[in-house]
């Protein structure tokens, strides 16, 4: 598993098309967890969306992963997408004894709050209330959406200031990547739909910036996007800063390509990073490979 001075890693762990690859042949999907935590340190807990995990479920998770393992859990939209925020006193509580056990754990990452594309300046004041109600044992980020949150004239200063003081990181959703030329494959049409054209910002607000990185189905086009990136990775790990970064894909089986690739960017300005851990699908295959060479 890579080390815990930065955490890299990918919106799912669940996905059979990496079998062969990051996986295993063959690998049942109640090891996919665990081959996947042998190479990513993190993970994008996006399933909580929409719906929490049992107890049962979270344990299970921590048995599976190694010590320092990180979770970045996304809120449930019931908080996040239902109303004010200041409504969802029964529905945080919940979420926030998944959290405990994660922490507990030695498991718990950042967990984001992704705001609707329609909550915006006018709903600041519940967005304060809210996240001044939210203990201050737990990280996390927050993700903005509307175009209020990136108008400094608006409310962005606000936004920013609030979060230094408060130690939250504000998540930065790169889809430069995916809107770098029109689609050029199914998945692509419909994630350039669904996602948004957020502004580029870079500018940290808490000591675990958040980088979602929203890349093509074809892994080069998000190079010029990793390299710019890289060497400012690099300047917040000199900061004292622990970096989450995600690396996404339309096709979810690009994402641990991406991972690859976005490591080896870092690796060429971070020149002590040690190798990233080898995938046990392509070492199955390489022996195999050899194997045949024999005979």
């Amino acid at each position: 598993m890579i080390g815990n001075r930065f955490y890299l890693g990918c919106p799912i762990w669940a996905c059979g098309d990496w079998q062969g690859s990051l996986f295993t042949k063959k690998a049942p999907r109640k090891d996919w967890l665990v081959q996947y935590s042998q190479v990513f340190n993190t993970v994008e807990g996006n399933s909580t969306f929409y719906g929490l995990p049992t107890e049962e479920t979270v344990k299970r998770w921590i048995a599976e992963t190694p010590p320092g393992f990180r979770f970045a859990l996304k809120f449930p939209r019931a908080i996040s997408h239902e109303g004010p925020l200041t409504h969802s006193a029964a529905e945080t509580e919940a979420f926030l004894e998944i959290l405990e056990w994660l922490r507990k754990g030695d498991r718990l990452g950042p967990s984001f709050l992704q705001l609707s594309p329609m909550y915006s300046w006018h709903e600041w004041t519940d967005l304060v209330r809210y996240l001044q109600q939210l203990p201050q044992d737990y990280p996390y980020a927050v993700e903005v959406r509307h175009r209020d949150y990136f108008t400094p004239e608006r409310g962005e200063l606000e936004l920013e200031t609030f979060l230094r003081e408060r130690g939250i990181d504000r998540v930065f959703l790169d889809s430069r990547p995916l809107f770098s030329a029109p689609a050029s494959t199914e998945s692509e049409r419909k994630t350039q739909q669904r996602k948004p054209r957020s502004p580029h910002r870079d500018t940290p607000t808490g000591k675990y910036p958040f980088l979602r990185l929203i890349c093509r189905d074809t892994p080069e086009a998000a190079f010029p996007f990793m390299q710019e990136w890289a060497p400012k990775i690099a300047h917040w790990l000199q900061e004292g800063r622990v970096p989450f970064l995600y690396t996404h894909a339309p096709d979810d089986r690009y994402a641990p390509i991406l991972g690859r690739f976005f490591y080896q960017e870092l690796q060429k300005v971070i020149p002590d990073l040690e190798p990233m851990p080898p995938w046990l699908g392509e070492q199955e295959q390489h022996r195999q490979d050899q194997q045949q060479m024999l005979f």
